[in-house]
């Protein structure tokens, strides 16, 4: 049975003859198929169809009118062997059907008695014929197309067998350079067999071997397969072949054959190579250029948007045509078209528009008549918004400039900066950090508002490196952020800052700029910020120096004035000098210091006062200048409390400085008198020398900072100059008067180095004078009892206060030692104010002193000078002595020594010399003071002569007792 998708459905079948049951067979094949139906009665109306009317099969009974169907058979095949012929009879015989296939009929079917079980077999077998006919016929088609592809000049063909070896080559490329044939030198036919990727075409590179085997390997697994094969570069004209393999199977799936094709593509390889790298230039250029294209019509439609349209407005080409036309873009009457058409080009067009995201550009556009693809003008975008912004931002930072060489201070500039950040960098949260030296601190001087509302309040920070704006100052290093939440030192972590840049000003701080979104430092945004920094820095320096330079003009100006004031000084000084030396007394002293300081408005007011050890106050001995009352109108009270400076420096010992008399005004009573006399600034200085103090000298100025250090300095140098040449007259009164006052005082104190040693040694030690002064030391005789002289000897050589020891004379437990002490010996300070130190004994319990003190000199004083250099001292006794004669005799006998005669006759009488019988003879105490015996005798005979020479009279001693 047929089908309900039989070949016969478009199939044209004809019948020949007129028996019943091809009427019946073309009743059938009408209604079950969709077939064409023909009948013919005879012989020549069935040829006449068959030579004019195409026809898939012909059924013809054998049996026709005058002539039978092999006979119509053997007609058709001389026109034709693919039509199918079937022949039915009902009378068949094996003689007609061997006829009829010896005719070249395609089926031969006997109808039996059962006409509808031979219409049956006659549609499945016309079915079959028809199927086998078509099937025939593709096949020849195929053959046919295959010799047309095979023997095509412009392709070189290879024909494989199933096991890969070469069966063809063609042979119709010989027109053709660089064909198959002509690819190789050997003959063809040697070739034939060899496995394909073994052939010549391929054994000149390994690789091209390998790829060729390979899709031929998989072609024989019925895969299809290409490769591109490059000639060998030797050759003059090297080519670039395409192979094609290709399985060829039969109806069963069975590999037949591979068909191997290779075409020339040397010029499409090179086409496709400048096409490609003319395609990547454009691709680059369109979407790498800044500029945008776009082409529309006269009515505005877009014919062509550039593909790099997203680079200025932030659309897709797509979204671009999705707005409409270009007024929407760039806005209406951007151009007169009048003016266009008459210039062909308008350039230079300045307008703005709004990309996707909102923001608005500057554009500059170019308008162009073309046609190009329906399109008639050609417009060109420009986005110069970094420009504008650029040029805007120069222009303000200009201004900015201009504002910055009127600032006087880092602060002005400061300010200047976060106030112009908003319209130079397009940022409002700004702020700028100062560092301040003093504190090694970075101080947020100036911040915008934006800046404390995203931020807060800014902290002074360490100039340690632990902050952002910290490490930015101390490494000198710009910091950028596109999210400053990514940083390591940022301090704040609340801070809704996001972008940020940290730009350190040289030596002078730090420029800080942000924004609340991520990524808002663009390049010019960058650069802008830059070249705001570079500026302030710039004139931060201008300031720095212009400080520095009005710094030391004031210092020139202040060292000016105080080199003046110097000079003033010191020529009071000199004159001062000059009248200390020509002074007999202290009132002289006191009085000429006064008017010298005053004099020609040197100082407002000047005096001298000492220290009343009975009422405990300052008396005023001596002032000149404009005094006004202000002496009786104050206490000069000496206590530690005191505040006025004349009482300050009298309790205190030390110089008081009052720079401004005004400050404080209503804390100290004193200083209200003051300034109703115009004294705006104090100086106060003791009258100290060698610890002994004779007053206070008092000055008061009509300026205020009138005192320098160098003026504090000079006159303090003044004061100990002044106490000096008041010690130098007490000592000429001393050496002029014969009167004395005897003073015995009693000390435990032990850095006296007598009490010292005895308490050490356990022995009683006597000072008899003998006391020298060199530049080795002070030279000391003392006689040593109740001990052993070489143990005393050994405790001395352990303290301190002692350099060396030497023993003078020995004589069981007494003898002499001489000790060089390491400071000087007290009696050397009594001596530069006059008083004779007479002797001292000590024992372990208490050092006894007797001092003699001119009456010229206030015993006050010198008990107050003994106070104050030991400790628990106790006055015994006071006698007053006359000894005019004794004093006159050994005065005139010491001018006469010279210091190493007064050494030698010391060790001399210390030693025992002159003693009977004598304790060291002469070469002995010659070995003690280092120098041979004839040098000691020398000295010896030399001083007694002296000595003999002074005594001419007899000296008288009266001695009263107080």
């Amino acid at each position: 049975m047929v089908g309900s998708d039989s070949i016969l459905d478009s199939a044209t079948v004809l019948l020949a003859g007129t028996s019943e049951w091809l009427d019946q067979f073309e009743s059938r094949l009408e209604s079950e198929t969709d077939a064409t139906v023909t009948h013919a009665r005879d012989k020549s109306e069935a040829l006449e169809y068959v030579q004019t009317q195409p026809i898939d099969c012909l059924l013809s009974e054998y049996a026709l009118e005058a002539a039978t169907g092999v006979d119509l058979l053997k007609e058709i095949r001389t026109e034709t062997a693919a039509l199918p012929v079937i022949i039915g009879t009902a009378a068949g015989s094996e003689t007609i059907a061997s006829e009829a296939i010896g005719a070249g009929v395609t089926d031969y079917v006997p109808v039996s008695e059962s006409i509808d079980a031979a219409v049956d077999a006659l549609l499945t077998r016309t079915e079959r014929a028809v199927r086998s006919a078509r099937r025939a016929s593709t096949q020849r088609d195929r053959a046919r197309q295959f010799d047309a592809i095979f023997n095509d000049s412009r392709t070189s063909t290879w024909v494989l067998d199933p096991d890969g070896s070469l069966a063809r080559v063609n042979q119709t490329a010989q027109e053709m350079n660089q064909t198959a044939q002509e690819m190789v030198d050997e003959d063809i036919e040697m070739l034939v067999g060899d496995p394909f990727w073994s052939l010549p075409w391929w054994t000149h590179d390994e690789t091209t071997r390998a790829e060729v085997r390979q899709i031929t390997e998989r072609a024989l697994d019925g895969t299809f397969g290409n490769v591109v094969v490059p000639q060998p570069p030797h050759l003059d004209d090297p080519r670039v072949f395409d192979l094609s393999v290709r399985p060829v199977e039969n109806e069963r799936g069975e590999l037949v054959s591979i068909v191997v094709e290779g075409v020339d593509i040397t010029e499409r390889v090179e086409l496709e190579r400048d096409l490609r790298q003319s395609e990547e230039l454009h691709r680059v250029t369109l979407n790498n250029m800044t500029d945008t294209v776009l082409i529309t019509d006269e009515a505005g439609e877009y014919t062509y948007v550039c593909p790099n349209v997203h680079f200025i407005f932030g659309y897709t080409a797509r979204e671009i045509r999705e707005l409409g036309t270009i007024d929407e873009l760039l806005g209406d009457d951007l151009f007169d078209r009048d003016e266009l058409a008459d210039k062909g080009v308008l350039k230079n067009i300045e307008c703005t528009a709004t990309d996707k995201a909102g923001h608005e550009h500057t554009l500059l556009v170019n308008v162009r008549e073309v046609s190009i693809q329906d399109g008639t003008l050609l417009i060109s975008c420009r986005d110069i918004t970094k420009r504008k912004r650029r040029e805007e931002a120069l222009a303000t930072l200009h201004e900015t400039t201009r504002d910055f060489l009127y600032a006087e201070t880092h602060q002005e500039i400061a300010q200047e900066i976060v106030d112009d950040t908003p319209s130079v960098l397009n940022l409002d949260a700004s702020a700028v950090y100062l560092f301040d030296a003093e504190t090694n601190a970075l101080r947020p001087v100036a911040n915008s508002r934006a800046m404390r509302e995203l931020n807060g309040p800014l902290p002074t920070v360490r100039a340690d490196g632990e902050s952002l704006p910290s490490y930015s100052f101390v490494e000198g290093t710009e910091l950028l952020y596109d999210d400053v939440h990514e940083a390591d030192r940022l301090a704040n972590e609340a801070t809704d800052i996001r972008s940020a840049i940290y730009i350190p000003l040289g030596n002078h701080g730090v420029f800080v700029a942000g924004a609340e979104q991520v990524g808002a430092f663009e390049a010019v945004t960058r650069e802008l910020a830059d070249l705001l920094a570079a500026t302030a820095e710039a004139a931060l320096d201008r300031v720095t120096r212009e400080s520095r330079l009005r710094e030391q003009d004031r210092t020139l100006q202040r060292q000016n004035k105080q080199l003046s004031e110097l000079n003033r000084i010191n020529e009071t000084i000199r004159e001062i000098d000059q009248a200390l030396v020509q002074a007999e007394t202290r009132d002289e002293i006191y009085h000429t210091v006064c008017e010298l300081l005053t004099a020609d408005d040197r100082f407002r007011f000047a005096w001298v006062g000492t220290v009343d050890s009975t009422t405990n106050t300052v008396e005023p001995q001596a002032w000149a200048g404009s005094e006004r009352g202000y002496l009786d109108s104050q206490t000069f009270s000496v206590t530690e409390s005191a505040t006025e400076p004349a009482s300050k420096t009298a309790a205190s010992g030390e110089i008081t400085m009052v720079s401004n008399v005004a400050s404080g005004l209503r804390d100290e009573p004193w200083r209200k008198d003051a300034l109703a006399r115009d004294y705006l600034s104090v100086l106060s200085i003791p009258l100290a020398y060698n610890d002994l103090t004779h007053g206070v000298l008092t000055v008061y100025a009509p300026t205020q900072e009138a005192f320098g250090d160098t003026g504090k300095s000079v006159l303090a140098e003044l004061g100990e100059t002044i106490a000096s040449a008041l010690s130098a007259i007490e000592r000429k009164n001393a050496l002029l008067t014969t009167s004395m006052t005897r003073v015995e005082f009693a000390i435990t104190d032990p850095t006296f180095v007598l009490t010292r040693l005895a308490q050490e040694a356990a022995c009683t030690l006597s000072y008899q004078g003998g006391v020298q002064q060199s530049s080795e030391g002070s030279y000391v005789f003392v006689t040593v009892a109740d001990a052993p002289l070489d143990e005393v000897a050994e405790t001395a050589s352990q303290l301190v206060a002692i350099d060396d020891v030497q023993q003078i004379s020995a004589d069981g437990t007494e003898g002499v030692l001489r000790l060089r002490l390491t400071q000087p010996f007290f009696a050397l300070e009594l001596a530069d104010h006059g008083v004779v130190f007479q002797e001292a004994t000590a024992d372990p319990t208490t050092t006894v002193l007797v001092i003699d003190i001119p009456t010229s000199i206030d015993v006050r004083t010198i008990t107050q000078l003994v106070e104050e250099t030991f400790t628990s001292v106790e006055l015994r006794a006071k006698q007053s002595l006359d000894q005019s004669m004794e004093h006159d005799l050994y005065a005139r006998f010491l001018e006469k020594l010279t210091d190493r005669q007064l050494e030698v006759i010391q060790t001399a009488y210390y030693s025992g010399y002159f003693e009977s019988p004598r304790e060291n003879s002469g070469a002995e105490v010659a070995d003690t003071l280092g120098i041979s015996p004839p040098a000691f005798y020398k000295h010896a005979r030399t001083v007694q002569r002296k000595l003999f020479t002074t005594l001419f009279e007899e000296s008288t001693l009266s001695v009263t007792t107080s």
